[in-house]
């Protein structure tokens, strides 16, 4: 998703966009055609080019990598911007201007070794990362000094148009409702749009706060809470806790595509980003120290009270102002900041205009501009 949303942002910029995709289910053959398809999904607005390049998952894309570079190659990209390691120390190495981006440090025997590879090699241009906490350990870590010019801490983003004109919860609530009856939703069929409603939207992974959803719920029955996204088996084992636990104010969606979240984010009086102090990703692994979620800017975005969890790397965008900052771990503080909340219209109001303001900083659009400052509009290639 967030590599898409930079595309279409880059594109937007004027720039010529590739955008080479890894093919491990054997689509190279059949064209682009798929592009609407994936723009639907994604939220997409303004088209770039698709090209499918073979890939096999025994060569840990280093086949992929390879093919990707030589597609630049022909193209005559001037550079070739990827979150692929392989690729970005392979493109480096060949005096191909290259920008790397990470969410990461690099992990395992080569992860090192093909960071340090990029680095050295003569058309590493960027190494772009996206917190100030990961930028401080790679620098701690000795792969670059902490006043290399090639190192850019670039947050994650938000498409703004989409969260223009959005409806007050009440009425927002109201549409919903009425999809829910039609869609039959177990679960859903209690949601009241004149009750005031807490969401969150993503993934159920460990670490993004579902146990903790789930408590709060059971402590306040007088509130909807409106659970939006997970894969179907996380959704599947949270709505057999639900009917355990008797928990007849959850309303579970499972995945719903990007472009929709907006109008499930306006439905809420509050949005909540409990994430614990371990956070997994889809591939496993700890993110919580790094992580720079897309829900945080469209929280913003969407102008709603937020309630967030006090890590460090939120407070580099969250301040008391846009969020009311809590313990991850403790059901009391959330609760007893929602009842705050739910009692405090004015209070949800101004946090809101103060969120809907610092999310204009954070467009796709900017952070590509900040990415390609002063570039020609030649040719961008993504990898």
């Amino acid at each position: 998703l967030q590599i898409m949303k930079m595309a279409q942002a880059i594109s937007s910029m004027g720039l010529l966009v590739d955008m080479i995709i890894p093919d491990f289910l054997g689509f190279s053959d059949v064209g682009d055609h798929r592009g609407e398809s994936l723009a639907a999904h994604y939220g997409l607005q303004s088209p770039f080019p698709l090209t499918w390049r073979p890939a096999k998952k025994g060569f840990r894309q280093y086949e992929y990598a390879w093919n990707a570079i030589r597609r630049a190659r022909r193209l005559e990209a001037d550079v070739i911007y990827t979150r692929l390691p392989q690729a970005a120390a392979l493109a480096a190495n060949q005096n191909i201007s290259t920008i790397f981006e990470t969410h990461d440090l690099p992990h395992g025997t080569l992860g090192p070794i093909l960071l340090r590879l990029f680095l050295r090699g003569s058309g590493a241009q960027k190494l772009i990362v996206i917190s100030r906490a990961l930028a401080d350990d790679l620098v701690q870590d000795n792969y670059l000094p902490d006043d290399s010019q090639r190192l850019q801490v670039l947050p994650d983003g938000v498409d703004l148009r989409r969260y223009q004109d959005l409806l007050a919860p009440e009425e927002s609530r109201e549409i919903l409702s009425a999809e829910f009856l039609k869609q039959n939703l177990e679960y859903g069929s209690t949601f009241s749009p004149v009750k005031f409603t807490v969401g969150y939207t993503g993934h159920l992974y460990a670490g993004r706060g579902v146990s903790l959803m789930m408590d709060i719920a059971a402590r306040m029955p007088e509130i909807n809470f409106l659970i939006v996204g997970g894969e179907k088996s996380d959704v599947s084992k949270l709505k057999n806790e639900a009917k355990d636990r008797r928990l007849e104010n959850v309303t579970l969606t499972g995945f719903i595509p990007n472009a929709a979240l907006p109008k499930y984010q306006a439905a809420c009086d509050v949005l909540l980003m409990p994430y614990q102090l371990q956070v997994s990703a889809s591939s496993g692994g700890d993110i919580g120290r790094y992580l720079s979620p897309m829900k945080l800017f469209e929280y913003l975005a969407c102008g709603r009270a937020i309630c967030s969890s006090d890590l460090p790397v939120l407070r580099e965008i969250l301040s008391p102002e846009t969020a009311v900052i809590l313990p991850p771990d403790n059901v009391d503080s959330w609760t007893e900041a929602i009842q705050m909340l739910s009692e405090n219209p004015n209070l949800r109001n101004e946090m809101g205009d103060n969120a809907r303001a610092a999310a204009q900083n954070y467009s796709w659009e900017a952070r590509a501009e900040s990415l390609f400052l002063g570039a020609k509009k030649t040719g961008i290639d993504q990898g």
